[in-house]
């Protein structure tokens, strides 16, 4: 079963999202390569896909898991909805001496382009911004159960709209 495209678009902003927000942290948090492009990251994450497949169906060697771990670590897939992931991040943030976007809204604002700001008016950004931010809360709470029910209702109240440019008609 495949998912809709619309859910497909959000994976990717969440995947640009995380990479504006590791390249502004920097350090050992910055992603390695550049930013890739909605078809490039269309063609990894279908190949991510076949391999999480196989090794489902057949297993897989040595060598396809690591190219699985690679893939999964280049689309940051899983950044803002896993527990796991985001407790890894923060930590790694930390040490890399923080950033304002980790928890002030105005420079998690600062990571949209003018565009795309202004494609979501005031409120949008909010909700941008509140929804991201609420993201980081699922590192803490992962022993308290009722703590990471209400993250999760916070994630899912504020689900933001697609807004970014490359995700817009005649982007380049």
């Amino acid at each position: 079963m495949t998912a809709p495209v619309t859910e497909l678009l959000r994976e990717y902003q969440g995947y640009v999202l995380a990479y504006r927000l590791r390249r502004a942290v920097g350090g050992q948090v910055a992603p390695p390569g550049g930013q890739l492009s909605l078809a490039q990251y269309a063609a990894l994450r279908l190949e991510r896909q076949d391999l999480a497949r196989s090794l489902i169906r057949r297993g897989m060697d040595s060598a396809q898991m690591r190219r699985l771990d690679a893939l999964s670590d280049e689309l940051m897939f899983g950044f803002w909805l896993n527990p796991a992931e985001v407790a890894a991040f923060l930590r790694a943030a930390i040490r890399e001496g923080g950033h304002p976007a980790l928890g002030d809204p105005a420079a998690f604002a600062a990571l949209l382009t003018p565009t795309e700001r202004a494609r979501l008016g005031e409120s949008g950004v909010q909700r941008v911004c509140a929804h991201h931010i609420a993201s980081f809360s699922l590192a803490a709470p992962m022993l308290d159960p009722t703590g990471l029910n209400a993250a999760w209702q916070r994630i899912q109240e504020t689900e933001p709209p697609l807004f970014l440019d490359e995700l817009q008609r005649g982007s380049p």
